[in-house]
């Protein structure tokens, strides 16, 4: 049986187009310590997993947030080491902003388009709960697009409805 890790295997030039930075950056970040050393394999080539993608996506959010360079090393040199991809997804929508970005109206169908898949009456609601999706006229959503991506893929991430709402809390 293979690991996710074995079977999600990137090369740096696949990483950098998958997180949607260049090739220099993903260098840059290892070499200051913000993502840890890919694995060599045949030929002194570099994989790179899952993780990886995950933490790339974490620094986006924290420079989206404003933090410097220095800012984010630190945060991330206090981060536990072995976090899985769902644990740094956790600790991305921990930073990301709540407060409404780009919100816009759609109707369900235009939804589930954007989230890439189905949604249930629990998906909505974990939504909601999110402060992604404000609930409309039932046919209707008021929809953060800023926050959409990061929301479905959390959908995935065993959490309950009532940690979702406390968190929100806290961070409020």
């Amino acid at each position: 049986m293979t690991t996710d890790a074995e079977e999600t295997t990137l090369t740096v030039d696949e990483l950098a187009a998958r997180a949607g930075v260049t090739v220099r950056t993903v260098r840059f970040y290892a070499s200051r310590g913000l993502l840890p050393p890919p694995v060599i394999g045949p030929r002194r080539v570099g994989h790179y997993g899952p993780g990886h993608v995950a933490r790339l996506a974490l620094i986006e959010e924290l420079q989206h947030q404003g933090m410097t360079l220095a800012a984010i090393e630190r945060y991330l040199r206090q981060l536990p080491p072995g976090l899985t991809p769902h644990d740094l997804a956790i600790h991305r929508a921990v930073v990301a902003s709540w407060a409404p970005d780009a919100v816009e109206e759609l109707a369900r169908p235009e939804l589930e388009r954007r989230a890439g898949r189905p949604l249930t009456a629990g998906d909505i609601d974990r939504l909601v709960a999110m402060n992604v999706v404000t609930a409309g006229d039932g046919e209707t959503f008021r929809v953060d697009s800023g926050l959409l991506r990061l929301g479905v893929r959390l959908l995935d991430v065993p959490l309950s409805h009532e940690t979702i709402l406390a968190a929100r809390e806290v961070l409020m």
